[in-house]
């Protein structure tokens, strides 16, 4: 059985504005930052100080219930409840959302003014470039499936441990993609049969310690497993110019404008082919395959900076 290429994330230290936009931006590779400054939060956020100042917040659970936020702290602490709402060992995780969750992104500022006070931004871009700071609590054991964004983005880890694996945006093709995820659910033990070329996707691995960073650049792929009961935030920020992003997406998920007119034309192209006999839709897909590729595709995956904006 073909075996998944496995690449460690490299680790930087003593990295500063400075060193990031020299050293690591433009490679447009994952990194972990280990010692950059995050703010008394690493030494202040204990399951009880979240609890005192996230008080009786209340917080919208998916299952169509309410919990106060120094509860839900304390369940997503806890491997064994003695309350709960399905089940003694249930997962509980928190993404924090705009206050109007249709038109505003999240930002820590206003969800959780006082546990802002306790975060620092790493200044890495300029201030109009910020997009959303997004506060995530998570259980132990819980894992995102794996997916894009469109926007550059650091991921503080705060307390806790969390695995993460990357794949470049040049294996999408090996991944299955629906929509901006990923159909192979369980990558550690992946179904080869119904998912044969996604040992072709190359895998990057990192373990995130409390205080690590790790900049995840836009359409990298990333799956987290929280090892420990977690707290981090990720800072997303516009590194393309303004106009290029939707503005009716407060996730910052949503391709491109341009992309997305594309990938409309490229479905309206499909249609029109479906007139043909099938030994004709082959050619011809085939032959616009070949433009794709002609036209698009990357050798490396270091891009010319004339391809992205440089934050700062």
């Amino acid at each position: 059985m073909e075996l998944q290429e496995k690449v460690a994330v490299p680790i930087f230290t003593e990295v500063d504005k400075e060193v990031f936009l020299r050293d690591i931006y433009p490679q447009r590779r994952p990194a972990v930052l280990r010692g950059v400054s995050l703010g008394p939060c690493l030494e202040k956020w204990t399951v009880e100080y979240l609890g005192q100042k996230g008080g009786d917040k209340e917080l919208h659970l998916f299952i169509h219930r309410t919990l106060p936020f120094d509860e839900f702290v304390k369940r997503a602490s806890e491997k064994k409840h003695s309350e709960f709402f399905l089940c003694e060992d249930e997962s509980y995780y928190l993404r924090s959302l705009g206050e109007d969750v249709r038109k505003e992104p999240a930002d820590l500022s206003k969800q959780f003014p006082v546990l802002a006070e306790d975060f620092h931004i790493p200044q890495f871009f300029t201030a109009n470039q910020f997009f959303s700071s997004v506060f995530r609590i998570s259980s132990c054991g819980l894992q995102l499936w794996t997916h894009y964004d469109v926007m550059d983005n650091l991921l503080a880890q705060v307390t806790g441990t969390k695995r993460v694996v990357l794949f470049s945006p040049q294996d999408a093709l090996h991944l299955y993609l629906s929509g901006d995820k990923s159909e192979v659910v369980d990558i550690d033990s992946p179904d080869l049969e119904q998912f044969p070329d996604f040992v072709k996707a190359k895998r990057y691995e990192c373990v995130l310690e409390p205080g690590d960073l790790l900049f995840i650049p836009a359409l990298w792929f990333h799956n987290t497993v929280a090892l420990q009961f977690g707290v981090g935030v990720n800072v997303f920020w516009r590194h393309l110019p303004a106009d290029s992003y939707d503005k009716k997406d407060p996730y910052g998920n949503k391709d491109p404008v341009a992309a997305t007119r594309a990938l409309q034309a490229l479905e309206r192209a499909l249609h029109t082919l479906d007139e043909l006999p099938a030994d004709y839709r082959d050619f011809y897909g085939r032959r616009m395959i070949q433009w794709i590729q002609k036209r698009t595709y990357c050798d490396s995956l270091t891009l010319p900076t004339s391809q992205f904006t440089k934050p700062g």
